[in-house]
């Protein structure tokens, strides 16, 4: 038993040597290379000067484009409808026939109130010669009284009958004209919503419908702290909102390409969204616009006034905060907390948080793990800057 723990012994000695020498010569191995490993070259960045500049800042809303007349085509008159005269989607102009009802039950009724006429002043005709004759005779006295008064109720009564006989041509002229169902404005038709041999009911069938095309309204709802903003804005400026310039771009158009002006302020604000509904007016000539349409809309709202701007690829974000990276003392990242405001040009404005001839990385970023770290600026113009970020987004 002894023999064989000595030899278990000169075993388990044997393997701890080993591992020892092991640990050893890991170790020195991690310490060449710690010493072999060189610090990382400072990353290249771009770097700008904030630019200092007259801006004229325009606040954006919501909106919708509306129709400025828009008009439920139905009949005046009943009736089967014989032809649908004009084409589904197209553009009509005022006077434009659009539906033809069957006419001739207006024919024929027309023709009978013209009929009833012509016997209502030959009737008159004829009441009007007895009437001249028993006045010739009166002064004779040879007819009593009582007959020519007879002759002059006739004579007044053939009057009276030739006037609503009159009234009944012009009523059944007119019903024959409102067969055609004319196009009240101009614009564009929608479907047709009878087809020939339907019958419609006079005031009550919808036929189609008709909304103008130039110009278009475009409606937008302005916040109440804005609204407030423009009306001491333009206290100051000494003119009503009315006529301020709009700017206007739909959902897949870059920025607000249309001009416009405003036309419209409701008379109140709505105090369960806190908002006062506005209206602009566009010319729509090439027929952009269609109503209904969404529609983003600046308004100028600001004035004119000078601001410190920057690229957006530039602002940082970290929680709730915004920064960017200045460039320091030896050629290292320094953050600096911004206050954001409105976009203006391409170009964010700053409201607190940079100075005018401060220089930010607006390119490498990424490369930055922490403040104060080296960088190797590159200068480039603010303007490049917003050109090449523009370049990237596309």
């Amino acid at each position: 038993m002894s023999g064989a723990r000595r030899r278990l012994g000169s075993v388990l000695y044997v393997l701890g040597a080993t591992a020892g020498l092991a640990l050893s010569l890991s170790g020195c191995q991690r310490g060449k290379a710690s010493a072999g490993a060189a610090a990382p070259p400072a990353p290249d960045v771009s770097v700008a000067k904030v630019k200092l500049t007259q801006v004229h800042v325009w606040d954006e809303f919501n909106g919708r484009v509306i129709a400025i007349g828009t008009v439920e085509i139905r009949p005046r008159v009943s009736g089967y409808i014989q032809r649908v005269a004009y084409a589904e989607g197209e553009e009509v102009k005022q006077g434009d026939i659009l539906f033809v009802i069957d006419p001739r039950p207006y024919q024929d009724a027309l023709d009978s109130a013209t009929a009833q006429l012509a016997h209502a002043r030959a009737t008159a005709q004829l009441a009007k010669l007895q009437y001249t004759r028993a006045q010739a005779l009166m002064q004779s006295s040879a007819i009593s009284h009582e007959e020519f008064e007879s002759h002059r109720g006739e004579y007044e009564t053939g009057n009276a009958d030739v006037q609503a006989a009159q009234a009944a041509v012009a009523t059944a002229r007119l019903n024959l004209s409102f067969t055609e169902v004319h196009a009240p404005i101009s614009g564009r038709a929608g479907r047709a919503m009878l087809t020939p041999g339907n019958l419609t009911q006079a005031d009550q069938t919808l036929l189609t419908t008709l909304v103008s095309q130039d110009p278009v309204y475009v409606y937008f709802d302005c916040d109440e702290q804005n609204y407030l903003r423009y009306n001491a804005l333009m206290r100051q400026q000494g003119h009503a909102a009315q006529g301020s310039p709009v700017r206007v771009g739909l959902a897949n158009e870059t920025g607000f390409p249309h001009q416009g002006a405003v036309d419209f302020l409701d008379n109140q604000v709505d105090p369960a969204t806190g908002t006062l509904r506005a209206r602009a007016i566009l010319p729509n000539p090439a027929r952009q616009f269609t109503p209904g349409l969404f529609a983003r809309v600046e308004l100028d709202g600001h004035g004119q006034f000078k601001a410190l701007l920057i690229n957006d690829r530039a602002v940082l974000t970290d929680q709730d905060r915004k920064y960017v990276y200045v460039l320091g003392p030896n050629d290292t990242a320094v953050r600096r907390d911004v206050q954001l405001g409105r976009v203006a040009d391409g170009l964010r404005v700053v409201e607190s948080g940079l100075t005018e001839g401060d220089k930010i990385i607006v390119d490498g970023t990424q490369k930055i793990f922490f403040a104060g770290a080296p960088v190797k600026p590159r200068e480039v113009a603010m303007d490049s800057a917003l050109s090449g970020a523009q370049t990237a987004m596309n």
